[in-house]
This record gives C-alpha cells, sequence and structure tokens, in this order.
C-alpha cells in the first residue's frame, strides 16, 4: 500500500550543545535523510520541522532542525520517530519501500487463485532481499529477484511471484 508518509528513523539523543540531535536512520543509510529539507514529527504530516543540515556520522545521521538551538530543546524530542514525505524521495518508477511492501498478499503469477500469504518482513542479505511470507503462522523465505518476482502493485496491495520449486511445500 502505498503511504503518503514514511518512518525514516528515531531521534537517539543529542550531539551538541547547539541543538543537533542523533538520528537512528531507518533507511538505506544515514545519507538518505540529507535528500530533505522538511520532515516530519508525525505519520500524518501535521507537525512538519525544516532541516538545517543532516549528514552521515558513522551508522547514524546528525541532524540540526531549525528552530531548536539548544541540548535542553533537542532533548525534547528525544525518542520522537521522524517522517519523510513519500513524494519527496523522488523514487525511480517501480520502486517501493519496504514498509509499502509490508501487508501486501502474495499470488502465484501463473494461478492467481493460489494466495501464498502476505509478505510480513524483508531482509537484506547482500546479494538480494529475503521476502518473509507468512501464511497460517508459517514463514516462508522467498528470494527477491526478478525470476520469483513477477509483478509488483504495492497501490493495489498485490505481489505476483513465481516460487522456487519446494519454497510452499507444507511437511507434515
Amino acid at each position: 500500500m502505498i503511504k503518503d508518509f514514511l518512518e525514516i528513523g528515531e531521534i537517539t539523543g543529542t550531539h551538541s550543545v547547539h541543538g543537533e540531535m542523533r538520528v537512528n536512520p531507518w533507511c538505506d543509510s544515514p545519507a538518505f535523510i540529507k535528500k530533505f529539507k522538511t520532515l516530519y514529527l508525525d505519520a500524518g504530516g501535521n507537525e512538519s520541522v525544516t532541516v538545517r543540515s543532516a549528514r552521515p556520522h558513522g551508522n547514524i545521521c546528525i541532524l540540526k532542525i531549525e528552530g531548536i538551538d539548544s541540548i535542553e530543546e533537542a532533548m525534547k524530542l528525544r525518542g520522537k520517530i521522524l517522517y519523510m514525505k513519500r513524494e519527496d524521495a523522488r523514487l525511480p518508477e517501480g520502486s517501493y519501500f519496504i514498509a509499502e511492501l509490508i501487508g501486501c498478499d502474495v499470488f502465484d503469477a501463473d494461478n492467481e487463485e493460489i494466495r501464498y500469504g502476505e509478505l510480513t518482513d524483508v531482509s537484506a542479505t547482500g546479494a538480494n532481499d529475503v521476502w518473509h511470507i507468512t501464511r497460517d503462522g508459517r514463514e516462508y523465505l522467498i528470494p527477491a529477484i526478478p525470476d520469483v518476482v513477477i509483478n509488483t502493485d504495492v497501490a493495489g496491495g498485490r505481489i505476483l511471484i513465481r516460487p522456487l520449486k519446494g519454497i510452499f511445500d507444507d511437511e507434515d
């Protein structure tokens, strides 16, 4: 399901006495946060903040928000989740965020009456992502490669796959 606002990370603490904050990014890299001039403190996009600066620092991002100029003001935001507006990300056509894939129903590409389950998680393995599909309390893992993932319709909440032999063979 396409979402207008997506979680991008969590403010975990302060970085300086001038109001900079440490953000644990929930995206591909801390550098991704640098793309945004505006972030949001709520999932509905009602409370926006202007980003004055953002820079990677190891595996975190150091963020400076307009109007937050002291360590005390920054500490009040500790634990807050930051959201980004999806349209500000400018993704290539056919690209989606993991948060949008989760919850999609997964069907057989050759027989759409066969429902394999719901996509419930995605693991990054290096070579390719692995999708976790849950059906009747059981989890199945499929590689997210073009030979397996045939069609992704995030707006419609449907994914069509051609699973590798044996993945969905239930053992009793």
